[in-house]
């Protein structure tokens, strides 16, 4: 995809990746980019910053009419969605032992808001004969997130949808990319590091932390390329494979980082560590 003269919705776009991708698009040359995220008075400051081509909006990606509108109203302005970004993304902290209401809340913003994007943006992609969708599912989709059990098990499924997506639009013009991430400093990553929790550490331990600005560069990269699996930190593509062949083995080594950084040995490096976004 050449972003130039397009038209891109991001879902997330208050700050951290979502923000990031909306600045290096826009440096692109994007015709529009709409920054959609809970909090209206961050999303529009975001927007502002990127200059007048950005457009912020309060929408909540969890909430399938709200997206609709998002959709329907960026057609009405823009005549079209060249690119959706379903960026919106929420971590627990916690292992199965975390409330109905977090496994409910995970769900709802890390795979529903996935299908309500692809729901309401289809329609118009397809009448037009072409569109792309690039949904943002983390390391944590294709490998884990240890110590956060929804996130690990709806990024798994988001990268699932993803696929499904991708096999079954391709044909029809649709493009779809699934961006996986392993450490970005975010207030997701830095809030988890601040108070000491394992998930956090894992990531910290696992591998390089980018900046959102690397993982957008990224984003475009795997965009212009047209990649389903868009990995910001290459070393991914080879832990996954690792699990592929030698399942017992990667997680051997997981568990022995873990018990290393509870023991406080600090800083090491494991056979196959568990990125998570």
């Amino acid at each position: 995809m050449n972003l130039t003269d397009r038209v891109v919705v991001i879902t997330g776009g208050a700050g951290g990746i979502g923000s990031a991708l909306g600045r290096r698009f826009a440096t692109e040359g994007a015709a529009a980019v709409v920054l959609a995220d809970l909090d209206a008075t961050a999303t529009t400051a975001a927007a502002e910053a990127i200059g007048p081509v950005a457009r912020g909006v309060a929408v909540d990606a969890a909430d399938e009419s709200q997206v609709r509108e998002l959709v329907a109203d960026t057609e009405r302005r823009y005549g079209r969605i060249d690119l959706f970004c379903a960026n919106a993304g929420v971590a627990t902290g916690v292992g199965i032992e975390a409330a109905d209401a977090d496994w409910d809340r995970a769900w709802r913003v890390n795979v529903l808001a996935h299908v309500y994007a692809a729901r309401a943006a289809l329609p118009g992609m397809l009448d037009r004969g072409g569109g792309y969708l690039m949904h943002t599912c983390s390391a944590a989709g294709v490998l884990t997130a240890v110590g956060d059990a929804p996130y690990t098990a709806t990024k798994h499924a988001a990268v699932g949808l993803a696929e499904w997506l991708a096999i079954t639009y391709r044909d029809q013009g649709i493009r779809v990319s699934a961006l996986c991430p392993q450490g970005v400093d975010t207030p997701m990553l830095a809030d988890g590091l601040a108070t000491g929790h394992l998930a956090a550490q894992v990531i910290a331990a696992s591998g390089p932390v980018l900046t959102p600005d690397q993982v957008a560069d990224a984003a475009v990269a795997g965009l212009a390329e047209e990649r389903f699996l868009i990995l910001p930190h290459p070393e991914v593509a080879g832990y996954a494979m690792r699990r592929a062949q030698d399942p017992d083995g990667w997680q051997a080594g997981l568990r022995k980082l873990v018990r290393r950084l509870r023991a406080g040995a600090g800083r090491s490096t494991p056979p196959a560590p568990p990125p998570a976004r």
